[in-house]
This record gives structure tokens, C-alpha cells and sequence, in this order.
């Protein structure tokens, strides 16, 4: 028997984040992790009128490549891949894993080769939302691999991630994301037009411009669960440095104790404990990935602890994160790459976000909301 919260979590997929329409092309990005999941919203994909299209993404398939394929083989772009991005109106993207480290032990210069060559994929996926051609939203299903590396049992996590995208009761989860999105909505209109931000606390110290940029309401639709704003910085506006105070995993390589140096917008100092070999060669993947693509601040106060999902902890109120690599062109970044890497830096405990000269947050509070 499907649990009712699962059907509940693709019924909000379905109708809310990407309101699928009669007569709309969907692709649903999943694999056997989440199999339940991906099921339920094909399904809900089916009652609303679309036409789903089950793109099946084993993790194990992938590190095949990576360790057997020649180099003209990690650079193939599929041609139904690419079709089906540049012309399907909405991308339902489902994550799961058995093993979250299938990758650890994989050549990162290979894993470079395909980021390289997923660039123009990238770029389309940009330019299409940006444009708003393609919904998109992405989700994580609860398994026991994320459950343990969120130090927690299944069930445990399984009603950590339900409470999360609020589909845990009896309320109308989409009533609740709309009153997130009023909320957030009122920190974006205070933020347009301004121009410059300082960032200080114990763990960092940047100034940036987001003069003629825009802060995106991150509300429950591009991502589930949701809950941040954000914008791509000007792109050579960021100096000084920031010590981001979680690990910070990406293409199944978990990297810890980073810290980054900024001058004129550029990565210029890069270190970490663990895994640094790692983070210099996917800062090295193209010019792009040394620049910033997103400064987010995180607003959901629901999510309360460290998962090592980026989808997750991105979120945790009282935090900020930035990505190196490509920017969302809707915020008016210019930034291109193939490489899109969030960190998360700690702003509890005297972190202070300074706005044209204005304190706009404090410790992990929005000075400006009261």
C-alpha cells in the first residue's frame, strides 16, 4: 500500500509546482530508489491531462560510464535528451539513491568531461525557464541511504521530508505555500532596486552588487520543499572571502571545510579539509564555475537540521548559500557554466546582511519583517 503522503507529494508536484495542463509534454526524471513516487506522478501527470515521458537515471549506470567509457563517450550528448529538453513544457525531477557515494571513487578530471559536455544542456534548461517555456521542479523521495546520511531512521526521515513539503496532515499544502510566498514576496519587493549588500559574520566577509539584478520568491515551485531567495550577483562586483560551515557534496563527492577568496568577482583562493583536489578541478571546469551564479539566503525554518542534501539544506532558515558556476538567467545573471555548486554558510550567532547601507538581517532574522 502506497503511503498517502507519497500520492499527496506528487498530486503537489503535479498541480502546484509545475501545474500541468491538458494537452502538456512532461518528463519525469527518476530511478528504483523512488520508484513509488516517480509511480504516483506519472499517474497524477495522467489525470491532469499530460503527456508523460519517464526519463530512468540509475546511479549505477552513470558510474559505469564514468569508469568505463572512453572520452568521446563521457562528451555524448543523447539527441532524444536534448530534444525532449529543448520541447517538453515541464521537467518533474525525482531524486533518491541506495548508495549516496556510488560516485566517491570515481576520476574527478572524468567527471569534468561530462560536466563540460552537459554544458549546452545546461543552457538550454537555463534560457527555457528563464523564459518561462519550461516549469520545472525537483524533489527528493525519502530512502535509507539519505536517512543515514541525515543520521536518522527511515521513518524518521520519511516525516522529516513530509513535514517539509507539508504534506504531512490534513491542510491544504497548497494554501500553505501560497502563505510562504506572500511572505517571501514582501523581502523581494523590499530588495528591488537596491544595489549593494555586505555580508559579515564569523564566517564571512563579502560585498557584492545586485544593482539591476532580480531576487527570485523561491515558494514550493521550482523546488519541493522550498522556502529562499535569491539572485546572481553582478558578476565581477564580489571581493572578500567566505568559510562555509557544512560539507558540500556534489556529484557524489562530499567536500568539507571550504573556503573561498573573492577578487573582482572571481575565485582567487580555494581550499578545503577534505576532498580540495576535488573542489579546485570543478572550479577549473570552465571560466564560469570561479565566478558566483546565486546569493540565496535560506527561509525555512522548518527544516531545523543538516541533512547533506543540498535540496534540503539550502532551505535551513538562518543560513546563507552561494553557487559557484552557472546563474539563473531570470535573475539577470550572466554567468554561464556547467557547473552549478551550492555552499552553505552559517548566519546564526551574529551574521548580518547589510543592504545599501540599511541592516536587512541579523543572526538569521529579517530585521526589515519586525
Amino acid at each position: 500500500m502506497v503511503d498517502p503522503r507519497v500520492k499527496k507529494l506528487a498530486d503537489l508536484l503535479v498541480h502546484y509546482s509545475v501545474a500541468v495542463k491538458p494537452g502538456d509534454k512532461v518528463i519525469v526524471r527518476g530511478n528504483t530508489a523512488c520508484l513509488p513516487l516517480v509511480t504516483e506522478t506519472m499517474r497524477a501527470v495522467i489525470r491532469a491531462g499530460g503527456h508523460p515521458l519517464v526519463l530512468w537515471q540509475e546511479p549505477e549506470f552513470n558510474e559505469i560510464m564514468l569508469k568505463e567509457g572512453n572520452d568521446e563517450q563521457l562528451k555524448h550528448i543523447a539527441a532524444p535528451v536534448k530534444l525532449a529538453l529543448e520541447t517538453y513544457d515541464c521537467m518533474i525531477g525525482i531524486g533518491g539513491s541506495a548508495n549516496t557515494r556510488t560516485l566517491s571513487g570515481v576520476d574527478p578530471q572524468r567527471q569534468q568531461l561530462t560536466q563540460i559536455a552537459g554544458a549546452e544542456l545546461m543552457q538550454i534548461f537555463m534560457d527555457r525557464s528563464a523564459a518561462g517555456q519550461l516549469r520545472w521542479t525537483t524533489t527528493l523521495y525519502p530512502t535509507n541511504a539519505h536517512a543515514q546520511e541525515a543520521d536518522m531512521s527511515l521513518s524518521e526521515f520519511e516525516d522529516f521530508v513530509f513535514a517539509a513539503c507539508r504534506v504531512n496532515q490534513d491542510d491544504d499544502p497548497v494554501a500553505i505555500w501560497q502563505a510562504v510566498s506572500q511572505t517571501q514576496q514582501k523581502l523581494v519587493d523590499w530588495l528591488k532596486g537596491k544595489r549593494d549588500v555586505v555580508v559579515k559574520g564569523p564566517h564571512v566577509d563579502l560585498r557584492l552588487s545586485i544593482a539591476d539584478r532580480l531576487f527570485i520568491n523561491a515558494d514550493g515551485q521550482a523546488n519541493m520543499p522550498d522556502g529562499e531567495i535569491f539572485t546572481g550577483p553582478v558578476e565581477n562586483s564580489v571581493n572578500g572571502w567566505v568559510r562555509y560551515t557544512y560539507p558540500a557534496i556534489y556529484n557524489g563527492r562530499e567536500v568539507e571545510g571550504i573556503e573561498l577568496r573573492f577578487e573582482d568577482g572571481k575565485v582567487v583562493g580555494a581550499s578545503a579539509q577534505k576532498n580540495e583536489a576535488f573542489l579546485i578541478s570543478m572550479l577549473d571546469t570552465d571560466p564560469g564555475a570561479r565566478y558566483l551564479g546565486e546569493f540565496a539566503i535560506g527561509t525555512n525554518t522548518g527544516i531545523d537540521r543538516f541533512t547533506k542534501s543540498i535540496l534540503y539544506d539550502e532551505k535551513i532558515g538562518g543560513t546563507i548559500h552561494t553557487a559557484v558556476g552557472s546563474g539563473y538567467p531570470e535573475t539577470g545573471s550572466q554567468n554561464k557554466s556547467s557547473v552549478h555548486w551550492d555552499m552553505i554558510c552559517d548566519m546564526h550567532n551574529g551574521g548580518q546582511i547589510w543592504v545599501d547601507g540599511e541592516l536587512f538581517y541579523d543572526s538569521g532574522k529579517f530585521v526589515i519583517l519586525g
